[in-house]
């Protein structure tokens, strides 16, 4: 970046920040307090049938009926928007978690802003691969080419050119918001901001635009099909109960109507869709805390189910914190002391040599260890932010280009005390594995070039060597290539340096070719593992999760790595994927565990085939090329320090630690989250199961029992409905992850009701409607009770058979006393908050109402042995049936 750019001086800024407002675009999905509350009216089925039921409640002049109706639909309102309110809190706060930022020069200094901070004057400097922050003028380019599908749809490379006036620049030399650079750099003028960038007035995000939850849709069927059953049952009891009605008048008729309507209301889980959003977030905030954001709400229900795990080597599985441990260059190696960004170290020979010191003091350097250290330094794109004397660096850029840096640093080579000018530039891409620059040194031009050992040898006809520029003979190559081998089947990852000196007028400024270079050396740079990783692959396996690692680097470091961390069995270069069909590497996919060398086009091969072969694919990736990757899996994960917008833009879940771990972990969160849901799902249709059966089953066997009907009233199944089944049917969206959910593959999840869970609810729902129609029996037709005190003690014994089946619901496949009930407090307050409410509803003058009357003990003493017998016929019910479901 020329001197010559100043940018803004902070203060200046500062007043343009209050005149022009922050750099953000209204977010229109964004829904208000008002909207949410009106979306609880419009379009709510149980709202519309309630406020029917109400009305004709009121015609016929049953107040209390209507004011309890009124106040139900009240409920269900308040219910649901204080339950969205939270969900659009909680998932506005995910899309804050990953805060732009952008390379700037203010006062004369290149410094990372956020880019809501930018202001239209400031200048920025914008890199391959990064999202452009806000409109602006072209001022300077190298190869710079953008992708503007996001304003114009199509999706090709456009180069841009320089702008001569900022204020007559157009779209040839404008950069816009929202684009995305995918090739060289550029500096530009920052134009216009916001809502007034061409971005703004479009004012639609479409690279971060929500997909539509295929888990709401799967909800959203199952809620109808309830809906339809439940209309039916409601409806042939109703008929039943009106053909056996000697009188029918008005009053009657209103009963039946109202009895019909609260049972068509209570086959419905409408707590459904909120606590699917509810849980949903929740999840998504638990994974943001460990790390993992979730770009997209959707793929929470994929998240769970993922077969195979292609991950990227460098700064996942690895640290990313490169450091140049070996030097070799001339005809000797060198070993280079230090860590990471740290400048404590020094260069030793190895091995030590009589005559020769051991220690290469800077001054003492040869002349090709001078021109690899400036190489280092020159073809380089990383910048030092701040030099602390003696102390850690502070870096921006790669992990590569950092540690080459630092390497200069420790023999006291800095960029920017060189005197030379960057005239051009061919940049690094995943195709070429190299960079290369021109610069101006003195009277001379010189060519600097690094990247993959095989590629800059390719390029190279002499090397240095004892102060001369000898030929580059094929024993040479050889002596390199083995050495390249040997360094990393000890898990180093190596670059070639090479340069060549080029005559003044030989070339132009803007052509040059990177052929006949002198070849300058060796690094060596070690990434360790990370910590953790070995285990967390482990825990992925014993989940029957696999791990594959798909990575650009050399073979040989790629099969040290996977060694070091338990990753052993066949490996495959990219060049070998070349001469497969897609038929071919569908066949062998699944024994290859490490591909190496590979390109943006072999990981999307590699994708398909294990999707061809019936796997849910977590795929990693972090430059430009990786996004249509990325996009093909069924999980695109990017990486969130060292990743590149548009890799960010296409996954649907972004790692803050690039960390192999996080991934695992999300996954754990993933199955737990739908795992809950599963629960509260079957609990809460198993619950509506149970109360059309009463219902229905006590209107067919009436006659023959004497009982009255109905069992239950229309304001007792509306006060279930809410109070007693609902919420402690949410709570269990708490419930905490199992310890075996990562024991075992994911079975069945694909879909909420399964064989397992369709048979669960149905199977839960009989047995709480047959102990409950037994309270019936003991009360009335046993005891002989009076209509009054049988119907309450059936209530009862209902409500307290559902809280009990909650925790039962806990888990699957584990007996309810093998967890403490306190583990899920919500739960446990939901229960006690249900029981409150229906000793309220029995034994204060509320029983006028809710048309109960107080029990005595005899009556409690039968609920709670029902309450034991339907634990214990759960529990067995566990232990007779196959385990084949999680938790």
């Amino acid at each position: 970046m020329p001197q010559s750019f100043y940018g803004l001086a902070t203060s200046e800024a500062q007043k343009r920040l209050v005149k022009y407002g922050p750099n953000k675009i209204n977010d229109a999905s964004h829904s208000t307090a008002l909207k949410i509350l009106l979306r609880q009216i419009k379009g709510n089925f149980i709202v519309y049938l309630l406020a029917f039921s109400a009305a004709i409640s009121f015609a016929i002049g049953k107040i209390e009926t209507t004011y309890a109706l009124f106040a139900v639909v009240l409920v269900v309102i308040f219910f649901g928007f204080i339950q969205e309110y939270k969900a659009e809190r909680a998932v506005s706060a995910l899309k804050n978690m990953l805060t732009a930022v952008t390379l700037v020069v203010r006062d004369g200094k290149e410094q990372q802003l956020q880019s809501a901070d930018l202001v239209p004057g400031d200048i920025v400097i914008l890199r391959n691969g990064e999202r452009v922050p806000a409109d602006a003028a072209v001022l300077e380019q190298k190869s710079l080419l953008v992708n503007e599908a996001v304003l114009t749809g199509e999706s090709k490379e456009i180069a841009k050119n320089v702008c001569e006036n900022a204020e007559k620049c157009d779209e040839s030399n404008t950069v816009y918001m929202g684009t995305f650079i995918v090739g060289g750099h550029c500096v530009a003028q920052v134009l216009h901001t916001g809502m007034n960038s061409r971005f703004g007035k479009i004012a639609l995000l479409i690279s971060t635009a929500e997909k539509e939850l295929t888990l709401q849709k799967k909800v959203n069927a199952i809620g109808k099909y309830m809906v339809i059953a439940g209309i039916l049952v409601s409806i042939a009891t109703g008929g039943l109960m009106f053909a056996r009605n000697p009188v029918l008048d008005w009053a009657n008729l209103t009963e039946i109507i109202i009895l019909v309507v609260a049972l068509s209301v209570s086959s419905f889980p409408e707590g459904l869709p909120v606590v699917l959003t509810t849980t949903l977030a929740l999840g998504a905030s638990k994974m943001a805390r460990n790390n993992a954001i979730v770009n997209r709400m959707s793929v929470i229900e994929t998240l769970g189910e993922t077969t195979v795990i292609c991950s990227d080597k460098t700064g996942t599985l690895t640290t990313g914190h490169m450091t140049v441990k070996r030097i070799f260059c001339g005809e000797d190696m060198y070993e280079v002391t230090g860590a990471g960004l740290e400048l404590a170290g020094s260069i030793l020979l190895l091995p030590p040599q009589a005559g020769k010191p051991n220690e290469i003091k800077p001054n003492n350097l040869t002349p090709e260890m001078q021109r690899l250290i400036k190489c280092c330094v020159v073809c380089n794109d990383a910048i030092i932010s701040n030099r602390k004397n003696g102390k850690d660096l502070e870096i921006l850029g790669s992990p590569t280009e950092a540690a080459l840096l630092v390497l200069g640093a420790k023999t006291g080579l800095y960029k920017e005390d060189l005197e030379l000018n960057r005239l051009e530039e061919l940049p690094f891409s995943s195709e070429r594995k190299a960079m290369s620059v021109l610069v101006e040194e003195g009277v001379e031009r010189v060519i600097y070039a690094k990247g993959a050992p095989e590629m800059i040898l390719n390029k190279c006809t002499l090397v240095a060597r004892r102060g001369m520029e000898n030929s580059l003979t094929e024993s040479d190559r050889n002596t390199i290539k083995t050495l390249v081998d040997e360094l990393a089947k000890a898990s180093y990852r190596t670059l070639a340096l090479a340069y060549k000196r080029v005559e003044e007028f030989s070339i132009t400024k803007y052509d040059y070719k990177e052929e006949d270079l002198v070849l300058l050396g060796l690094l060596a740079l070690e990434d360790p593992p990370r910590e953790g990783v070995t285990e967390s692959i482990a825990v992925a396996a014993k989940a029957g999760i696999e791990t594959k690692i798909v990575t650009g680097d050399n073979i040989g470091t790629a099969i040290s790595i996977g060694r070091q961390i338990g990753l052993e069995g066949k490996s495959m270069e990219g060049v070998e994927l070349d001469d497969l069909s897609d038929e071919e590497l569908a066949k062998i996919v699944e024994s290859i565990r490490i591909f190496a060398r590979v390109r943006p086009e072999h990981k999307i091969r590699i994708v398909r085939a294990l999707k061809q072969n019936g796997h849910i694919v977590a795929m990693t990736g972090d430059g430009v090329n990786d996004a249509p990757a990325l996009k093909e899996a069924h999980v695109g994960i990017a990486m969130g320090r060292n990743g590149t917008d548009v890799s960010r833009a296409a996954a649907d879940i972004t790692l803050k630690d690039d960390n192999y771990s996080t991934i695992v972990a999300a996954i754990k969160e993933g199955r737990a989250v739908f795992n809950n849901i599963q629960k509260f799902v079957t609990y809460q249709l198993g619950c509506n199961f149970a109360e059309l059966a009463i219902l229905f089953i006590g209107t067919l066997v009436a006659p023959f029992l004497g009982w009255h009907i109905p069992l239950i009233t229309a304001i007792q199944i509306l006060f279930m409905n809410l109070v007693t089944d609902s919420i402690p049917a949410i709570t269990l969206g708490f419930n905490p992850t199992s310890p075996d959910i990562m024991l075992g593959k994911s079975i069945n999840s694909k879909r909420i009701i399964n064989r397992f869970t369709l048979g669960t609810l149905v199977l839960s729902g009989t047995v709480m409607a047959v102990f409950t129609l037994a309270a019936s029996y003991f009360s009335f037709n046993v005891w002989n009770q009076n209509n009054t005190l049988a119907a309450t003690t059936t209530l009862a014994t209902l409500i307290c058979v559902e809280v009990i089946t909650a925790f039962t619901f806990r888990s699957f496949r584990k007996p309810v006393l093998s967890r403490s009930p306190f583990v899920n407090m919500p739960l446990v307050w939901a229960a006690l908050g249900s029981l409150t409410a229906t000793i309220a509803i029995i034994y204060t003058p509320l029983n006028v109402f809710f048309e109960t009357t107080p029990i005595g003990v005899k009556n409690w003493a039968l609920v709670a042995g029902l309450c034991l017998g339907i634990s214990l016929v759960f529990d067995l019910i566990k232990l007779v049936k196959p385990q084949t479901q999680h938790a």
